[in-house]
């Protein structure tokens, strides 16, 4: 199949990239590297001994789009790109909607003029928002808590919208939960530029001697130990997911809503303690405030994705460390190392 994917060259998107080419896809990358890199696609063509195309410009930017859209032609849209810091939305949540909303409004406008009519749309779970009956399952009702969240689901709700326009259309929103890990080969991971957003780059750049402690924001929530409790899917896996998602898209209803999680949670200070045994490195801590828009526990009833596609995510909390370790170790400096 011929895919188009946005935001391509970031970390969701780089580990996918490389999963549908080794399928023999065909894949153009439309990505405006504000927090991405290139050279992640570079390390793509390593991986799998294949090339990819690649456009820089920005799912707002109508006319770069549309005639990368018309020279590619493609049968279907992935659509990573975004914003997703959850406490960045809140301090600018006016952002999020131009990029998140606006963005995703453009690239569907665009879809339709010229003609592909098939989405597989990067979503979250922090739609759910509120931990009323966990595990959350795609029919849980749906509160964000935060604009990165509403951002979402303002956007799944567009794609409901949009597939009741036209019968030939057709729009998969993948709820993830908390991807981590890297590709075991250690040339692909997550490359925040700044200070990371998420938990794991923060752990390795720790364990690094990057930064000199991690900060846990929050140590009295109702969980087991205090610390947050999260379902932390491996990258790879997620991966393995969206491709299996492309090719038996035919088998989902016209709006299909999955979650994507292990089904498992597991709280920052366990995470922490299978980090340090999988690099050998103490991680020093200290506890803040909690974050607006927090909440205590997340996790998916995982039951729809393997019934409907036989998808199971089976790669362990021990995996995605080492993983992201390695990846670390190699990659001191991300996509500037080496």
């Amino acid at each position: 199949m011929k895919i188009f994917i946005t935001g391509g060259a970031g970390y969701i998107g780089s580990h996918t990239c490389v999963e549908l080419l080794k399928r023999q896809h065909d894949v153009l990358v439309f990505d405006n590297l504000v927090n991405s890199s290139i050279k992640s696609l570079d390390r793509i063509k390593v991986i799998t001994n294949r090339e990819l195309g690649f456009i820089k410009g920005d799912i707002r930017d109508t006319k770069t789009l549309k005639d990368a859209m018309k020279k590619f032609k493609p049968e279907i849209v992935i659509h990573f790109a975004g914003l997703k810091s959850v406490s960045q939305s809140v301090s600018d949540p006016l952002q999020y909607y131009d990029t998140n909303v606006y963005g995703s409004i453009n690239l569907f406008n665009t879809m339709n003029e010229v003609g592909c009519n098939k989405i597989v749309f990067s979503s979250s779970a922090t739609v759910y928002g509120r931990e009323d009956n966990l595990p959350y399952n795609e029919s849980s009702s749906v509160h964000p808590t935060n604009p990165y969240g509403r951002s979402k689901l303002i956007v799944e709700n567009i794609l409901r919208d949009w597939v009741n326009s036209n019968e030939h259309k057709q729009a998969i929103c993948l709820r993830y939960f908390n991807p981590v890990g890297a590709h075991e080969s250690g040339l692909i991971g997550e490359n925040p530029l700044g200070i990371p957003n998420n938990i794991m780059p923060l752990i390795s750049q720790v364990a690094a001697g990057i930064r000199p402690k991690l900060s846990i924001f929050g140590s009295d929530y109702k969980t087991r130990d205090g610390t947050g409790e999260r379902d932390y899917v491996h990258v790879v896996d997620l991966a393995l997911g969206h491709a299996t998602v492309v090719e038996k898209i035919n088998k989902l209803d016209v709006l299909q809503v999955l979650n994507l999680g292990t089904g498992k949670g597991t709280t920052v200070k366990e995470l922490i303690e299978t980090f340090e045994k999988a690099s050998g490195k103490k991680i020093p801590i200290e506890f803040s405030k909690r974050r607006p828009g927090d909440v205590a526990q997340s996790w998916t009833d995982p039951r729809l994705a393997k019934n409907l596609l036989n998808l199971e995510f089976n790669r362990s909390v021990e995996d995605m460390c080492l993983d992201t370790w390695r990846w670390q170790s190699n990659n001191p400096d991300g996509y500037l190392s080496g």
